[in-house]
C-alpha cells in the first residue's frame, strides 16, 4: 500500500491517521523465510513537523514462525515493535544513499507501508530462537528430535588425540 504525502507536505503541524493492512504473509530476506501467524492492521500517525520533514508514528504488531535454532520447531516469535521515525523529504535518494540512510520506502512523496514493515521487522529479529530454554535440539548422527524421543545412537565423544592408540587396541582385537 503506498501513502501519499503530497498533501500532507503541503501544509505545516498537519496531521494523519492511517489505517494500513499489511499485506504480505511470509517475510522473506537473503537468510530465512518466514511464515507470518498473525498481524493487526496499522494505525500509522503522519505529521507535518515543518521545512518538508514527517514524523511517522505507529505499532507493528506480527506474529512469525521461527523454527527453533537447536530442535527446528516452530517457534510462535511476537514482535511490538514501536516506531517513531522523523524522515526529512528534501533528500534525494543519493542524499540517502551518501549519508547511510538510505529510506527504500520513500519513493519521491509516498510512504510504501510494505516495505516500511519489512524493514523495521528485519531490523527487529532476534538473533537466536529457542523453543524452550532446555531445548535438547537434534540427534547429530541420526536426526531424532531428543524433546520429544529418545535414540539409542552412541554418544560418547572419543579424544582426537587417543586415535593412534585406539588403532593400536583395534588392531588386537582382530588378531
Amino acid at each position: 500500500m503506498l501513502i501519499d504525502l503530497s498533501e500532507l507536505l503541503s501544509v505545516n503541524d498537519k496531521s494523519e491517521d492511517v489505517q494500513a493492512e499489511i499485506e504480505m504473509d511470509r517475510f522473506r530476506s537473503k537468510m530465512a523465510d518466514y511464515f507470518i501467524s498473525e498481524k493487526a492492521p496499522l494505525q500509522i500517525h503522519l505529521t507535518n513537523i515543518g521545512k518538508r520533514m514527517i514524523r511517522i508514528e505507529t505499532v507493528i504488531d506480527i506474529t512469525l514462525l521461527i523454527p527453533c535454532d537447536r530442535c527446528l520447531e516452530d517457534v510462535k516469535y511476537d514482535l511490538n515493535i514501536k516506531v517513531n521515525k522523523e524522515i526529512n523529504m528534501n533528500e534525494s535518494d543519493k542524499d540517502r544513499i551518501q549519508s547511510l540512510d538510505e529510506l527504500s520506502y520513500i519513493k519521491e512523496n509516498s510512504l510504501d507501508v510494505e516495505r516500511f514493515v519489512y524493514n523495521e521487522i528485519l531490523v527487529h529479529l532476534p538473533m537466536k530462537v529457542l523453543c524452550s530454554e532446555n531445548c535438547k535440539g537434534i540427534c547429530n548422527r541420526c536426526g531424532a528430535n531428543l524433546n520429544s524421543q529418545t535414540c539409542n545412537c552412541d554418544t560418547t565423544e572419543l579424544d582426537p588425540r587417543m586415535s593412534k592408540i585406539r588403532d593400536i587396541f583395534n588392531n588386537f582385537k582382530e588378531v
